[in-house]
Formats: C-alpha cells, sequence, structure tokens
C-alpha cells in the first residue's frame, strides 16, 4: 500500500512540475511574440537604447576584459570544446542518452536561433569599443539563447544527481549568474540591443521545456527509468 502511495505522490508531483513548466513556456512565448511585435512597430528602441546607454555609461577597462571574457565563453568556439567534454564525460560515465539529448538541446538551440534571425532580420547596433560588427542578423541573441540551453540544461542534470538540496541550488545558482552573465556582456560590448538577450532567454526557456517534455513523455511510453 505504502509503495502505491509514493508512486501516486511521485506522479502527482511530476504532473505538477509538468505543469507550471508549461505554463511558463507558454508565458515565455507570449512575452517573446510581444517583444517581436514590438520591434516590427520600433516600439522597443528607445528601452533598448536608454539600456545601452545606462549600461555604457558604468564601462571600465577591468570591466570590459570581464565582459569580453563572458562573451568569450558563450561563443560558439568555446561551447563546441564545452560540449565535446560534457558528451564525453556522459558517455565514459554510461550515460548515452543524456549524452544524446545534450547535444539534441544545443544543436536544436542554434538552429532555432539562425531560423529566428532569418525571420525578423534585425540589424545589429553599432558595437562600442570600436569592437568588429558580428556576422549575422542580431534578433534574437545567439550567446543567450544558447548559452541558456548549454548551461541551463548542464545544471539540470547535475542538480538530478545531486545528493542534497544546497547542491541542487548550488549548481542551478551557478548557471543562472552565468548565463546572465553572458547575456549582460553582450548588451556592454554593444553587439546586441538589450530586447535580443530577453528574446534569446525566452526562446531558450520554450526549446529546453519542449525537449524535457518530450523526454519525460518517451521514457514513460518506454517505462524506462531515469538516466
Amino acid at each position: 500500500m505504502s509503495e502505491t502511495v509514493e508512486q501516486k505522490r511521485a506522479v502527482d508531483t511530476a504532473f505538477r512540475t509538468l505543469l507550471t513548466g508549461l505554463l511558463v513556456a507558454i508565458a515565455a512565448l507570449v512575452v517573446f511574440a510581444w517583444i517581436a511585435e514590438l520591434i516590427g512597430r520600433g516600439g522597443v528602441l528607445e528601452f533598448d537604447n536608454s539600456i545601452r546607454d545606462l549600461v555604457h555609461r558604468h564601462a571600465s577597462p577591468a570591466l570590459t576584459h570581464i565582459m569580453l571574457g563572458f562573451s568569450v565563453i558563450g561563443s560558439p568556439a568555446c561551447l563546441i570544446v564545452l560540449g565535446c567534454v560534457a558528451v564525453a564525460h556522459f558517455v565514459r560515465s554510461g550515460r548515452p542518452r543524456i549524452a544524446m539529448l545534450f547535444v539534441i538541446t544545443i544543436l536544436g538551440a542554434e538552429l532555432l536561433d539562425q531560423i529566428l534571425k532569418l525571420l525578423f532580420h534585425r540589424t545589429r547596433p553599432v558595437a562600442f569599443f570600436g569592437l568588429a560588427e558580428p556576422m549575422g542578423y542580431s534578433f534574437p541573441s545567439g550567446h543567450s539563447l544558447v548559452s541558456f540551453a548549454f548551461f541551463g540544461v548542464l545544471a539540470t542534470f547535475a542538480a538530478a544527481r545531486a545528493k542534497n538540496n544546497a547542491w541542487r541550488w548550488a549548481y542551478r545558482i551557478s548557471a543562472a549568474a552565468l548565463i546572465s552573465a553572458i547575456g549582460i556582456s553582450r548588451i556592454y560590448l554593444g553587439v546586441h540591443y538589450p530586447s535580443d538577450v530577453i528574446a534569446g532567454y525566452l526562446a531558450a526557456l520554450v526549446w529546453v521545456f519542449s525537449v524535457a517534455s518530450a523526454r519525460r513523455w518517451m521514457r514513460r511510453a518506454r517505462g524506462l527509468r531515469p538516466s
């Protein structure tokens, strides 16, 4: 009887988690669409420029070096190297499904970023500090979108295997801080508008939720235990 009760509680918890995630993803999608509409009408430029000016007023040589470092961490070259290390770790530790899910999540995030950029083709702002203008369009921020998916998923995997809540929250907070710093660095350096960064986070949230939901339902259909 106790086992049945525990199973019911586990199912109820999973359902509540799924429902909460669904509501958050829907809200993120709505806000993303709202931002995209504002950009199409030029209604967000005042907000973007005010935030850019505010951030740029606090610039300093030391802070610029720090922001350049965070921007490099969120770059495709760096994430490819870190991603290969993560995949190798998952495979060696006997978690090939986790490795596959990780690869699908990151590649899908990159593909989503490129598709959205082509759909909205927003021109990039003029970069600060004499930096060269990056290739491609501005909306959404690829650094923000892909780093959210990358470090957010890694933190989720790590938290799932943590032995206590303190470590779980340490992983989550560390990932959130790093993801935020990468997004802020793109605004600070002037290579993205603030709305690009916000939209990147929102798109990543919807994508990561979609992947997590698909995995949950596939695992339940096959009767598999978590990897």
